[in-house]
């Protein structure tokens, strides 16, 4: 599939997501949505891809935001129908099977937050600056972020960021837990790489029951959630994953995962 706002690549089991509009600052309109989620619906469907890999185009901009010229003459109902639009696809990025590495350089701001804290990771460039300025703007974060946010650095956090529309820099991020790490921006790709890499050589359908006992559990009470959890942990033992993992252990030797 060809596009025109993004970059889409696939090697050596990661798909490079690259937004592609660095003269808007790869600010997200309804085109670059829909891309996007066409990409992330080609990776779900894949048989080959293990690890996602997102950025945006340039060294000046993640994605800046959504774009304000578009949004600006919406009607209320045009308004929700946007909102529902992009927390459609963020919410398929955020579900995908495959584990996410945000590789955030210069700004995030707005929906550029909100489409970095969809993913499961993210390493930031020193000149990475977050926040979620809406409120100036007369509106809400739109596209998860009054629900992201809060689950990711609490909720008296994510009320001081979203009530004082405030930009924190790369380093508070990582202070509060928004992002994993921060490295110097020549080094940002390789080190996301070097993270994909990482889960990599583990066993993918342990990496996948991890991710849907995490994204499960923090939503329930503890009880419920351990239960997930157990769940997720006596399916393995069903797979040749499982049986390869701990017969490498046992006999010293690296393990050879297939993924089944």
């Amino acid at each position: 599939m060809s596009y025109n706002t993004i970059l889409f690549e696939e090697k050596n089991g990661i798909a490079y997501i690259t937004i592609n509009q660095p003269k808007s600052l790869n600010a997200l309109n309804t085109e670059v949505l829909t891309e996007l989620g066409q990409a992330v619906q080609a990776i779900k469907e894949s048989e080959t891809i293990k690890v996602v890999i997102l950025t945006g185009a340039g060294e000046k901009s993640f994605v800046a935001g959504a774009n304000i010229v578009e949004m600006s003459t919406k009607s209320a109902k045009e308004g929700q129908v946007f909102s529902l639009l992009g927390n459609r696809i963020f919410e398929a990025l955020a579900t995908l099977d495959q584990p996410s590495i945000a590789a955030v350089n210069g700004f995030a701001l707005g929906g550029g937050c909100e489409l970095a804290m969809s993913c499961d990771l993210r390493i930031a460039s020193e000149n990475a600056l977050f926040g979620q300025p809406e409120v100036g703007l007369g509106i809400t974060p739109g596209f998860g972020g009054t629900q992201r946010l809060a689950r990711i650095v609490g909720i008296a956090k994510a009320k001081e960021l979203i009530y004082t529309a405030s930009n924190i820099k790369a380093a508070e991020a990582e202070r509060i837990g928004l992002v994993n790490k921060v490295v110097p921006q020549e080094e940002l790709m390789a080190e996301a790489e070097k993270l994909a890499g990482k889960i990599l050589k583990q066993s993918q359908t342990a990496v996948q029951k991890s991710k849907i006992a995490i994204d499960l559990g923090i939503e329930l009470p503890l009880h419920r959630a351990v239960e997930v959890e157990a769940e997720m942990f006596g399916n393995l033992f069903a797979t040749e994953d499982q049986k390869e993992g701990m017969a490498a252990f046992v006999e010293k030797r690296k393990p050879e995962f297939t993924g089944k």
